[in-house]
């Protein structure tokens, strides 16, 4: 008997095929050969009987999240039950760092939007077997994404043979490993595990576990300086698919969003894990899989972060600045400012997306909702965050989006317009895509990359090539240099990307 099936899919052919699997089961023979079915056999009268009184719709359920196999809340938040060393142990290998140029330290890169503005020229062609694979590395299974600082790769990844929490330092030059330092914690199998980007610094590197346990150890030796276990330690509730939270350090503090009952978000020093400030959350909201951004608004730099129940806006002190409230259910993206201090947050899952205005009052600000749409009306991305480039919002539609479900698309955020999009023949999934030296790199969901020209015109293809041979490579893009890091459900690779 089949498990679920989407509501949408609860017709002709699909009902039949799944009527199919409960006859078979029950030892009738069953013939499909859409859309007619063959009966044979001594039980062909019951079966035929049995058919018209069937009801398709009887035992089904509608496709949401945490219902597909992850673990059940009663799972998800046993915090106290887990007694985590974050500590751990520290294992150190022959990886040298490199002395190559270039960076990448963090989520959506320096600036946090998504646009290496490194001076390197790349390829705007590959060979016909494609860009130059220089190292690659198996990993466990997850959809986490490296950072890039002085020559040294790091990446949270998790050890499923010895169940642990892995943060992981590699070598730019040949990806071999410099250090691990790893903690045991027990996790299962949820689309994967590890989620999250690290946020490093000349000083140090923030990390934080699929099952929200923040660690800050030295970015040269690996050694450790403290850890929190959110959940035990400041009441968050684990989200659905593990959290996809990725660590932000702003002027040598960890800020982070637990989303627990006393703090919404918090600073802690880097140098000593003492909790610098706390925003209360009065209204209850919770843990998002979205990122805090830094967003710049009427002058003013402020920590912008979409909760599962809204969005805020806090001071670089901790100080609630604005609010307004999103009832969407599972949030990925994180939030864009575009122009006329106005923030753009979008999520999957039939939520569509926001458009916020944030005025100036008094001493202070108000936040008002200015468009709220669902995916087949207006931009929409289910998993990656927008990029916006001149005034234009660039992203994947999501699968709900009708006729442009899964495109490449441009929109303009000032009149809600489509400019253009990929067409029906390009579609791509859940993958990452980001800009460099005026080029959209695109990742499908089984690692073909496809390069565009920038563009407000139309959808130019320049290069498409198959790079990975997995499932799954929803990990973003990171670049250092000319040197390219992508990554499947288990592998990342490094591909040389530098004009030929």
């Amino acid at each position: 008997m089949f498990n679920y099936i989407n509501e949408s899919e609860v017709s002709g052919v699909g009902v039949i095929a799944a009527w199919g699997r409960t006859l078979n089961q029950r030892k009738t023979i069953l013939i499909v050969v859409a859309p007619v079915v063959v009966l044979a056999g001594a039980g062909a009268l019951w079966a035929l009987s049995d058919w018209l009184g069937y009801d398709p719709a009887k035992g089904l359920s509608r496709s949401l999240p945490g219902m597909d196999g992850g673990p059940p809340e009663s799972e998800r938040n046993q915090a106290d039950e887990l007694n985590v060393d974050l500590a751990g142990e520290l294992a150190t290998y022959d990886g040298v760092p490199s002395s190559l140029p270039g960076s990448w330290p963090r989520f959506r890169g320096a600036d946090f939007d998504n646009i290496h503005k490194g001076a390197a020229k790349l390829a705007d062609h590959w060979p016909e077997d494609g860009p130059r694979v220089l190292w690659s590395v198996d990993l466990g299974e997850g959809h986490a994404a490296p950072a890039v600082l002085n020559g040294r790769v790091y990446l949270f990844d998790y050890d499923e043979a010895k169940r642990a929490d892995a943060l992981r330092c590699f070598s730019l030059d040949d990806g071999k490993e410099i250090w691990r330092r790893s903690y045991e914690l027990p996790a299962k199998r949820n689309h994967g595990l590890s989620r999250t980007i690290p946020a490093v610094t000349e000083d140090c590197v923030l990390a934080m576990g699929p099952r929200c346990h923040v660690s800050c150890v030295d970015a040269e030796t690996g050694a450790f300086r403290w850890g929190l276990d959110l959940q035990k330690d400041h009441g968050t509730t684990e989200p659905l698919w593990f959290t996809g939270q990725c660590p932000l350090i702003e002027d040598g503090k960890a800020i982070l969003a637990p989303a627990g009952p006393d703090a919404l978000l918090m600073a802690v020093d880097c140098a000593t894990g003492e909790i610098v400030w706390k925003t209360p959350n009065p209204n209850g909201w919770k843990m998002s899989h979205s990122s805090i951004m830094p967003l710049t608004l009427h002058g003013e730099r402020m920590f912008v972060y979409a909760a599962a129940g809204g969005m805020v806006g806090v001071s670089m002190e901790g100080k609630t600045l604005w609010e307004i409230p999103w009832n969407a259910s599972v949030i990925a993206p994180s939030p864009v400012a575009v122009a006329g201090d106005r923030v753009f947050i979008t999520a999957g899952y039939g939520s569509g997306s926001l458009l916020v205005q944030v005025d100036e009052e008094g001493d202070g600000y108000v936040a008002k909702e200015l468009a709220r749409h669902g995916p087949k009306d207006w931009l929409a991305c289910e998993q990656q965050t927008p990029i916006l480039l001149d005034g234009l919002l660039y992203g994947i539609m999501p699968k709900d989006a009708g006729a442009l479900k899964q495109q490449f698309v441009c929109y303009d955020p000032a009149s809600g317009e489509l400019v253009w999009s990929s067409g029906k023949t390009q579609r791509f999934g859940l993958g990452p895509f980001f800009l460099a030296d005026e080029k959209f790199y695109v990742l499908d969901d089984d690692g073909t990359l496809t390069m565009l020209a920038v563009s407000a015109t139309g959808y130019e293809e320049l290069a498409r090539y198959r790079v990975l041979d997995g499932h799954d490579a929803w990990g973003p893009i990171a670049l250092a240099g000319t040197r390219m890091l992508l990554r499947d459900s288990t592998r990342m690779i490094c591909l040389e990307m530098g004009a030929l």
